[in-house]
C-alpha cells in the first residue's frame, strides 16, 4: 500500500498541479475552487444534504458575485477539469503498472513454471498447454467514453510519467486541456471497429507472442516446435454482432474484416522491415526482402502477393533452413519470432463473431418457406407452424433448395442471407479464422439452432462440410435451467451430432453473466451459471462431446467481471475447462489491455488460471454436494430478495425518471441503441444490462452488484447456518470470489449522495428499501468473511478506488443536482432545463471513465 502510495498518490498530487498553470481562461480559478467544492461535497454530504444545497451553499459562500449563468460555466468548467484529472489518474496508474503489480506473483507464467518446476510435472503442463486456449473476445459494446484521439494523447503521457519528464507531462497536460473529450457524432459500427484495431496492432500483437515465448522458454520448447498456435485466440465483435444494432450490416462485416486482414498485415510489414535491415547475407537478403515486397504490394498497392499465411510461412521457413545451413544461425531468433506471429495471428488478427437474436431468424424462416411454398409446391407455412418443435425441426433439414436462386424481397431476409454468405467469403479472404461463429441470443429451443445451422448449410456448406460453429446463448434465469435439456434434444439429432463429429467433437455455448444479473440479481445468476455449466458439461460428456464455455462478461461484478480470474481458477472437475472464452468489453479493454505490460498481465492470470486447475489439485476449487446445497440456498434467498425489488412498482419509475438511464443514449459512445425496442414506454424487458448497470453505477448504488446478498445470509444464518458460510468462504475460492467481487461493488457504492431521496414523496419508501439492503449487504459481508472493513485483503485496489471516488465527488453532486432540478421544474427553473440535461450527460463520462469497470 506504500509502494502504490509513492508511485501513484504522491505522484498524481504532484502533476495534478500543473492544471492550475494551463495557459487557459480561468483555469487557475477552477483549480483553486475545485478543491473546495470538493470539501464541501464531502462535509455536505456526510452531514446528510442534497446535492442541491451543496452546490447553492458553495456558490453563496465562495462565489457570491457570480451570475447564474456564470454557476453553470463554472460547473462545466470544473467537469471538463475532472475529467482530465481522472485522465492524468489513469496515466500514472498505468505508468506504475510492473511496480504495483508483481509479474512474478500468484497467477502469473514465472509462478506457474516454477511451481510446475517444483512439483516436477512439466510433462502435464505441456500436454495442457497443447490442447488449452484462451479467447478473449473485444466486444462492441460501449462503455468506452474515451475517443481514439484522447487514448494517444494518454498513451504520451503514460510514456512521459515513466521517464518522469517533467516538460513533456506539461505540454501533454496542455494538449489534454484543448483537445475534446466527447464524440460530436455516434461512432458507427466501423468506427468502433478501427477503435479496437489500436489495440489489436500496438498491444495484443505484442503481448500474445512475449506470453508464448515465456512459456516456451520456461519449458525448453524451441519457437519452432511449438504446436499450440490457438493458445490465445482474438475473437472480434464490432461489426458481426447484429443483436438489437440495425446499423451493422453485411457490407460493414466485410469492411471491418478487411480492416483486420489490414491491420495484420502491416504489422507484418512492419516486422518484415526490421528483419530485413538484419538478415544482409548472401543466399538469404534477396529471399527476405522479396517477402517484405510481397506484403508490402499486398498492404499499399492491394496487387496480388500471398494468397494466404501458409504462403508466406513457405517463404519464411526457407530463410530459416538458409540461416542454419549457411549463416550459423545467426538472427534465427528474429526469424522465429516473425513465424510465431503469423501462426497465432494468420491473416485474419482477429475472429469475427456473427451475432443475431433468435426471433429473426424466426421471422427469416417464415419468410422463407412462405416463399418456397409458393414456388416449389412445398408445406405453407400455416401447416408448418402446425407441426411440433421436432417436427418442425425435422422439416427444416429436410429442405435441399438453393436459397441462392430464389429471389427474396424482404430486407431483413436478403440481409440474414447477405451476413451467411459474407462468412464464407472472409474465410476465403482472410482464412478460416477469421469467422467461424454464429452467435444464436435468445436461444430458448433446439429449433433455434437448426434454424441456423440449416440456413449456413444450404448457403455456405460444402456438402456434409460446414465451417462454422454454431453457438447458442444462454442468458436468463429460465433459460440457464433450460439450457440441459436444449442441448440434449440437440446432440440427439443425427445431422447436427454428425456436424459436430468435424468440428473435433465440441460444442461452443455461451452464457450472459451481464442479463442473467439484471433478470435475477447477484446471487443467484453467477450461481445459476455455476450450475448451468456443470449440468451441460454433464450432458456433453454422455454423448462423447466436450462443451466449450463462452463467458459474455463486463466489465464490473454486477455484469460477471470483477476478479474474472479467480472464476475460472476457482471451477473445480465438474466443469469442463478445456478453453476459456470471456468477452472483453469497453473500459475493461483499456484499463486492463490497454498496454502491453498490463495486457501480458492480466492475460497471464487468464492463462494460468485455465491450467492450473488441471495441472494441481486444489481442495479449494471442489465443492461438495453439501457445499452446492448450501449454495442454491443462498442464491434463492437472494434470488428472492431481489425479485421483490425488481416488482416492486416503483422499480421502473425510479430508474426512468430519477436516474441518468434516459441519457445514454445522448453520449455519442456507441452505435447500438440503449433499449431493445422502440417503444416511447420503459418496459424492463426492452432494457439493455450496459445502461442498466451503468445508470445504477452513476447514482453510486449498483443494486445489480450486490442487492439480496445481505438478505441471502441473514436468511441462512437464522436458519443457524451462518458458521457453515464462514467455513464455505474459508476453503472455496468460488464462494470467496463471488462475495470478494460483491465486496468491491459494495466498496464504490455511496448512498450518501442521494439522502434527500429518502424524503422524496413518490421514492422514499423505495429508496429506504435499497439502502437498507446495502447496509445489510455490507454488515453481513464482512461477518462471513471475518474482515475489518471491505475489500481490506486487497488494499492497492481499495486504495485506488477511494483516489477515484474522492477526483469524482464533485461531478456525482453536480450530476445529482441537475437530476433533482430536471425532477421539480418549476417557474423558477425551468429556464435552466437545457443546461441541466447537458451537465448529466457531461457529468457522466468523468464517473464512468473514473470507475474503470462501472458498466
Amino acid at each position: 500500500m506504500n509502494n502504490y502510495s509513492q508511485l501513484v498518490a504522491s505522484r498524481y498530487h504532484i502533476y495534478n498541479s500543473l492544471f492550475l498553470n494551463l495557459p487557459f481562461r480561468n483555469v487557475a480559478r477552477t483549480g483553486v475552487l475545485l478543491p473546495l467544492l470538493q470539501q464541501y461535497c464531502a462535509d455536505g454530504f456526510t452531514s446528510g444534504q442534497s446535492a442541491n444545497d451543496i452546490i447553492i451553499k458553495f456558490f453563496k459562500e465562495m462565489a457570491p458575485q457570480i451570475t447564474e449563468q456564470e454557476q453553470f460555466d463554472l460547473l462545466f468548467s470544473f467537469i471538463q477539469y475532472i475529467e482530465r484529472q481522472v485522465a492524468l489518474f489513469d496515466s500514472i496508474e498505468d505508468a506504475a503498472f510492473e511496480q504495483v503489480n508483481d509479474f512474478n506473483g500468484s497467477g502469473t507464467i514465472p509462478a506457474l513454471l516454477l511451481r510446475t518446476k517444483l512439483e516436477k510435472k512439466e510433462k502435464e503442463l505441456l500436454a495442457k498447454i497443447n490442447e488449452f486456449s484462451l479467447r478473449i473476445v473485444l466486444t462492441a459494446h460501449p462503455t468506452q467514453f474515451y475517443p481514439g484521439h484522447v487514448l494517444g494523447i494518454l498513451t504520451d503521457l503514460e510514456t512521459a510519467i515513466r521517464q518522469n519528464d517533467l516538460t513533456q507531462i506539461n505540454l501533454l497536460l496542455q494538449q489534454l486541456g484543448k483537445t475534446g473529450f466527447i464524440n460530436q457524432n455516434k461512432p458507427t459500427p466501423y468506427d468502433e471497429a478501427l477503435s479496437l484495431c489500436w489495440y489489436l496492432e500496438n498491444v495484443f500483437y505484442h503481448s500474445i507472442p512475449e506470453i508464448i515465448g515465456s512459456l516456451a522458454s520456461g519449458l525448453n520448447v524451441p519457437l519452432p516446435d511449438w504446436k499450440n498456435d490457438r493458445l490465445i485466440v482474438i475473437g472480434f465483435w464490432p461489426g458481426g454482432d447484429r443483436d438489437g444494432n440495425p446499423f451493422v450490416t453485411s457490407e460493414i462485416t466485410l469492411k471491418v474484416a478487411a480492416r483486420l486482414r489490414e491491420s495484420i498485415l502491416k504489422c507484418y510489414y512492419k516486422d518484415a522491415r526490421l528483419l530485413r535491415r538484419r538478415l544482409t547475407f548472401q543466399g538469404v537478403a534477396d529471399r527476405m526482402i522479396a517477402v517484405e515486397q510481397k506484403i508490402y504490394e499486398l498492404v499499399y498497392k492491394n496487387e496480388k502477393g500471398y494468397t494466404k499465411a501458409s504462403e508466406l510461412l513457405i517463404d519464411l521457413t526457407e530463410i530459416r533452413k538458409k540461416l542454419i545451413a549457411e549463416h550459423g544461425g545467426l538472427f534465427l531468433e528474429l526469424v522465429d519470432a516473425f513465424i510465431l506471429k503469423i501462426k497465432t495471428f494468420g491473416f485474419h488478427f482477429a475472429t469475427l463473431d456473427i451475432r443475431q437474436d433468435s426471433r429473426k431468424h424466426d421471422y427469416v424462416w417464415n419468410t422463407i418457406l412462405t416463399r418456397l411454398a409458393t414456388k416449389q409446391k412445398d408445406i405453407s407455412l400455416n401447416d408448418y407452424e402446425l407441426l411440433n418443435k421436432k417436427e418442425q425441426i425435422d422439416y427444416l433439414l429436410s429442405i435441399k433448395s438453393n436459397l441462392l436462386f430464389i429471389d427474396f424481397e424482404d430486407p431483413l431476409v436478403i440481409e440474414t442471407v447477405q451476413s451467411m454468405l459474407a462468412i464464407a467469403t472472409i474465410q476465403k479472404e482472410n482464412g478460416v479464422g477469421g469467422s467461424h461463429r454464429y452467435v444464436i441470443s435468445n436461444c430458448q429451443h433446439a429449433l433455434h439452432v437448426i434454424e441456423v445451422f440449416v440456413l449456413a448449410r444450404l448457403l455456405i456448406g460444402n456438402g456434409d462440410e460446414l465451417e462454422l460453429d454454431i453457438v447458442p446463448l444462454f442468458e436468463t434465469i429460465d433459460d440457464l435451467a433450460n439450457a440441459k435439456s436444449i442441448m440434449e434434444e440437440l446432440y440427439s439429432i443425427p445431422a447436427y451430432r454428425l456436424h459436430l463429429e468435424r468440428r473435433k467433437n465440441h460444442q461452443t455455448i455461451m452464457l450472459g453473466f451481464s442479463d442473467g444479473t439484471k433478470d435475477g440479481g447477484y446471487l443467484r445468476a453467477n450461481w445459476s451459471i455455476f450450475r448451468a455449466k456443470e449440468s451441460l458439461t454433464s450432458v456433453s460428456r454422455k454423448f462423447g462431446l466436450k462443451a466449450l464455455f463462452f463467458d459474455g462478461r463486463g466489465g464490473p461484478p454486477a455484469r460477471g467481471g470483477g476478479n474474472t480470474h479467480d472464476f475460472y481458477a476457482s471451477l473445480g472437475d465438474t466443469i469442463e475447462h478445456e478453453e476459456v472464452q470471456v468477452t472483453i468489453q469497453g473500459q475493461t479493454i483499456s484499463s486492463n489491455f490497454g498496454k502491453v505490460a498490463s495486457s501480458r498481465f492480466n492475460l497471464e492470470q487468464l492463462v494460468s488460471a485455465g491450467l492450473e486447475g488441471s495441472i494441481f489439485r486444489r481442495t479449494e476449487t471442489q465443492l461438495t454436494e453439501d457445499d452446492k446445497t448450501l449454495l442454491d440456498e443462498l442464491a434463492n434467498e437472494g434470488y428472492k430478495a431481489y425479485l421483490d425489488l425488481k416488482h416492486h412498482d416503483k422499480f421502473v419509475p425510479y430508474l426512468e425518471k430519477v436516474t441518468p438511464l434516459s441519457f445514454f443514449g445522448d453520449t455519442n459512445i456507441g452505435s447500438r441503441p440503449v433499449k431493445r425496442s422502440g417503444s416511447d414506454k420503459l418496459k424492463f424487458e426492452d432494457l439493455r444490462a450496459i445502461p442498466f448497470v451503468g445508470s445504477w453505477a452513476m447514482m453510486k448504488q449498483n443494486i445489480p452488484g450486490f442487492y439480496g446478498v445481505g438478505s441471502a445470509i441473514s436468511s441462512l444464518e437464522d436458519g443457524g447456518k451462518i458458521s457453515q458460510l464462514k467455513e464455505l468462504y474459508k476453503n472455496s475460492l468460488f464462494f470467496r470470489t463471488l462475495l470478494g467481487n460483491s465486496m468491491m461493488s459494495l466498496t464504490k457504492t455511496f448512498y450518501e449522495a442521494t439522502t434527500y431521496l429518502g424524503n422524496d414523496t413518490e421514492f422514499g419508501e423505495f429508496w429506504h428499501k435499497m439502502y437498507s439492503e446495502y447496509q445489510l449487504s455490507k454488515a453481513k459481508a464482512l461477518d462471513v468473511s471475518g474482515l475489518s472493513e471491505l475489500m481490506g485483503n486487497n488494499p492497492t485496489i481499495k486504495q485506488s478506488v477511494h483516489l477515484r471516488e474522492q477526483i469524482v465527488l464533485p461531478l456525482i453532486a453536480i450530476q445529482q443536482m441537475a437530476l433533482m432540478n430536471l425532477r421539480n421544474l418549476n417557474d423558477q427553473n425551468k429556464k435552466h432545463e437545457l443546461h441541466y440535461r447537458k451537465l448529466i450527460i457531461r457529468s457522466m463520462f468523468g464517473i464512468i471513465n473514473a470507475a474503470r469497470n462501472s458498466a
